[in-house]
This record gives structure tokens, sequence and C-alpha cells, in this order.
């Protein structure tokens, strides 16, 4: 009797259909797994070789915001990384060296950018892939230069993203015979259902150049019709915009108005290539004209950039104004600017000058205050719930030391009289003295992000060594500040604040000699000492810092300088 007559013929090739279906998903990860990394770091390559050149373009040319349209597109295209671009982007809108609305632009011609991956799925080089991983391997290992190293690293990632294109269409080859599959791609022309498909796809995936790749690889089989893939595409390009939207959760405010309009650029993009799919001979035209569905697909890829980008370029002040329509202006945001002084305005009277810088280093000197309070108490409780607020208050500090310093900077190229001159030189070291007691608050929230990482937890007696420590150094920058407040110095106060210096030095090295003591009786472990050291040297050096405040201010011609009524009795 034959084997595979009657039922015991299905009943054999039944595991082994289980077993290449099994076979193809695992190749068809691999593959995918294999682009996504090919893609990464090829992209990290070139942006290595480009090294701070790119930077430096970014910075000089978002000026102008057509530029800078062209510029995202074209340090996208290179990087291959819309997300690399708009990293750059934030840093330099953080820096005050750019503001959302020439961001807005770059964002928009990132874009446009990131097609260029579809376009070289298309030219459908996959055949010098292995000659690209080797030779980009050799350089990688065995280049002395790192230049040369760094392109090594691009050729190997080029070759890697289509090896894994490669396998990615030999995986899915089995699906030609699958007629389920073959008779839900022919007959699918629901939109809604291709958007979705597309949201989820790119939302598994994480890249809508990936996602593409996946379509490309279908068509490569002839399993992609353009009418279907058109709304499969808008869903991706929705898609992407999921993963910068989470990483903007617990963003300044500014990185979430970014991922805001990246969302809103893909969003219109799809209510308007949604509808023109539907009604119009789109996708009719471009497979007349355009050969090949691999190539079909970047074409339509490529369209739904670019006429989003053209349409939403003259709107790029609309689009701002309503991210902030989304996400308000908050109370810290408003603190990037000068609240006293005004530098477009006529300068005025000596004594209204003194006034102004003053309170405006006053202002600083509270966000200081601020900061090494929150920085201490999340020292003191092991937590890290104010980290984000204080290193937003560390770059209000130091917007606020460059710009009053800039003001100083005007005003003292002026004809001023002496005492005025003198304030003025006063107010710089004041400045820059408390810049430096707001590094230490962050030196000390650092070493608390240390402490709990590493899981260390102070002992009791540690606590309350810097729970005391803490206390007179806030009292002193207080007496400090004061000081420099009411420009009134007498001898009692002078003294007061030096006694109490003197103090916090004599308990800071006590403090030094008990922990010897518990690092002997193993009461703490040596990592968790040396955060204790760390933060005890951050709290001497504000002393030292506030020691310069005071002799700053302690010149005899401040007297009185900013309460002339004080004068006339």
């Amino acid at each position: 009797m034959n084997l595979f007559e009657g039922g015991c013929r299905e009943k054999f090739l039944l595991p082994c259909k289980v077993q290449m279906g099994i076979g193809s998903i695992i190749s068809l990860a691999g593959g995918l797994g294999l682009f996504l990394f090919g893609m990464k770091y090829m992209g990290e390559g070139l942006e290595l070789a480009a090294g701070p050149k790119m930077k430096d373009l970014l910075e000089k040319l978002t000026r102008n915001r057509i530029a800078g349209f062209l510029l995202g597109a074209l340090v996208t295209v290179v990087i291959q990384s819309s997300s690399a671009t708009t990293v750059m982007v934030m840093g330099f809108i953080n820096a005050e060296i750019m503001d959302l609305a020439q961001a807005t632009g770059v964002i928009f011609g990132a874009n446009i950018g990131t097609t260029i991956t579809s376009v070289l799925i298309a030219l459908d080089v996959s055949g010098i892939a292995p000659v690209c991983i080797c030779l980009g391997a050799a350089m990688l290992l065995y280049a002395k230069r790192k230049r040369n190293r760094y392109i090594g690293q691009v050729i190997l990632g080029f070759g890697l993203l289509f090896q894994g294109l490669h396998t990615m269409s030999s995986a899915m080859s089995p699906l030609k015979d699958f007629a389920p599959f073959q008779n839900f791609i022919m007959n699918a022309k629901n939109p809604l259902l291709g958007f979705v498909v597309g949201v989820v796809l790119c939302a598994v995936i994480q890249s809508s150049s990936a996602a593409v790749g996946v379509l490309q690889a279908l068509a490569m089989q002839g399993l992609m019709p353009l009418y279907f893939a058109s709304f499969i595409i808008c869903g991706i390009n929705v898609g992407s915009s999921a993963p910068p939207l989470l990483s903007a959760l617990n963003a300044k405010n500014n990185a979430k108005r970014a991922a805001i309009i990246y969302l809103i650029f893909n969003v219109v993009g799809a209510v308007l290539f949604v509808p023109i799919s539907m009604l119009t001979p789109l996708t009719s035209l471009i497979e007349t004209y355009v050969p090949g569905g691999v190539f079909q697909i970047s074409v339509y890829h490529i369209l739904f950039k670019v006429v989003t980008g053209v349409i939403l370029l003259p709107l790029v002040n609309f689009v701002v104004k309503w991210t902030y329509m989304i996400v308000p202006k908050q109370a810290h945001e408003s603190a990037f600017r000068l609240e006293y002084i005004d530098p477009d305005m006529p300068v005025g009277s000596p004594a209204v000058i003194a006034l102004q810088v003053g309170k405006e280093v006053e202002r600083m000197g509270s966000f200081v205050r601020d900061n090494l309070t929150k920085a201490s108490e999340g020292l003191l409780t092991h937590d890290l719930m104010d980290a984000n607020r204080i290193r937003e208050g560390e770059e209000i500090v130091d917007y606020l030391a460059s710009e009053i310093t800039d003001y100083l900077t005007t005003i003292n190229s002026l004809e001023l009289p002496a005492r005025v001159s003198q304030y003025m030189g006063c107010a710089f070291h004041v400045i820059n003295d408390l810049e430096q007691i707001g590094d230490h608050a962050i030196k000390i929230m650092e070493q608390n992000e240390k402490c709990v990482e590493g899981g260390f937890i102070y002992s009791g007696a540690a606590k309350d060594e810097l729970l005391e420590i803490c206390d007179m150094d806030l009292k002193l920058l207080e007496g400090t500040m004061k000081l420099f407040r009411e420009q009134s110095i007498t001898p009692e106060n002078w003294l007061a604040l030096r006694k109490m210096e003197r103090k916090i030095i004599k308990r800071v090295s006590k403090a030094q000699t008990n922990h010897m003591e518990r690092l002997k009786n193993k009461e703490c472990g040596f990592e968790q000492g040396l955060t204790f050291v760390e933060v005890l040297n951050s709290y001497l050096r504000i002393v030292n810092h506030t020691v310069n405040i005071e002799e700053a201010c302690g010149s005899e011609v401040l007297v009185g300088l900013v309460k002339p009524e004080q004068d006339k009795n």
C-alpha cells in the first residue's frame, strides 16, 4: 500500500506546511532585524563621518525658513534618520540658537529627506550586498584612520540593509502560492482597513522607512497593488508619529511641541492623500507611467511627503501657534527673559540702571537657591521627582547669566558715574559666583541619581549631617544675597556671615571624619561613600562662592547706591 494514498498523504504533508510557515516567519523577522540594524548603523556612520560640520551647517543655515526646509531634507538624506535630525534641532532650541518656527521648517524637510530609503530600495542593489558587507567589515576592523572606519561602517550598514531586504523578500515568496493571502490582497479596497494596517505595521516596527520597505518587499513578489498600498502608506506615516510622541511625554514643552509638529505634518498628509487616492486616478497614473511596483510605492511615498511639505511650509507660524494651543506656555518657559531690563529701551539714569540690574541678579539668585533646595531635598529623600525641574532651573540660570552679562558689557561701554561703574563690576562677580553655585546644585542632583540608580541609601547619621550642612549653606546664601540686595554692610552682619562660614567648614570636616569611621565599621559601602564625599565637596565649594560674593559686596562705594532716597535724609 502506498504511504501517501488517501488521508495519509495529507497527514504527512501538514507538518511540512506548518514547518515551512514557521521558517518563513523566522526568516522574515531576521531579515527585518537586519534591515533595521543596517539602516541605523549606516546612518550613525554617516553622522560620525560628517562630524561637527553637520551641526554647524544646521546652526548657520536655519535662519531662513526655506533654507531650513531644504537643509532638513539634505541632512536627513545624509544621515538617513529624521529622528537624529530632530534631536539636533531640539538641542539648538534648548540652547536658544533656534526658535520653534525655524525648527518646524527643518522638521518638515526631515520628513521629506527620510524618503531616500525607499528610493534606494527601489533601485534594488541587493546583488552587491555581500560585497558591501565584506568591504565594510574589512574597513571597520582594519582601517587605521577613524574617518575610514566610519566610511566602512556606512558601507557595512548599506550592505546589511539590502541583505535584510533580500531575506525579507525571499521569506515572503511562499505567499505567492498561498491562496487566502492572494485573495485578500487582490480584493483589498477598503481605505480604512489599509490605513489601520499601516498604523499597526509602523507601530510594531517603529520605523516608517522599514515599514515602507516591507511593502516594497511584498511588491517585489507582485503581492502589493498600489491602490491598497497607498492607504497603508498613509497609515504608516501617521503611525510614525507615535515614537516621538511617546518619547516626549516626560520631555520639555518644546520637545512636546516638536513631536506634535511631526504628527501634524503626517496627519495633514493623510487627510489629503486618502481622499485623493479614493476619488482621483492618482494610483492608476503612477502605475501607468512608473514601471515596477517597488518604484511605484516609492513615488507615492515621496509625493505624500513633498506635497504635504510644500503646502505646510507657508503655514509654519500657524502650525507653531497651534502647538502652543495644545501645549500651553507655562511659568518656567516665560522665565527665559529679562524681567526688569529691556535692552531695546533707551538707557535711563544711572540709579535706575543699578536698580534694574540688581533686581535681575536677585531673580537669578532665587532660581539658584530654589535649585539648591530641590537638589538637597531629593538627596535626603532618595527621590528624583524634581530632576527635570532642576535641569530646567539651571538652564534659566545660565540664560539669565548670559543676558545680564551682555547687558553689563553694553552699559560699561558708556560713561557712568564711578559708583555705578563699580556696582556693575560687583554685579558681574555676583552673577559668576551664582552660576557656579547653580552648577554645584546640579552636581548634588547627579550624586543623588547615582544613589538612586545604585540603590545606595545613606545612614541616619549621614542624613543628619547633610541636612545640617545644607541648612547652613542655604542660610549663608540667603544672608549673602540680602547683603547684595540691601547694600548696607555693617561690622555685625559681616562678622555673622564669616562666623557661619567657619562653622560650615568645621562641620564639613567633622562629617568627613565621621564618614571615615563609618567606612571602617562597614556601615556604608565604598561607592555610596564616594557620593557622600562629592556632596560634601559641593557644599564646601558653595561656601567659597558665597565668600566671593561677600567680598564683591564689601566695598564702601556700594552703600546707599540703589537707595538714593536715603541720601536725602
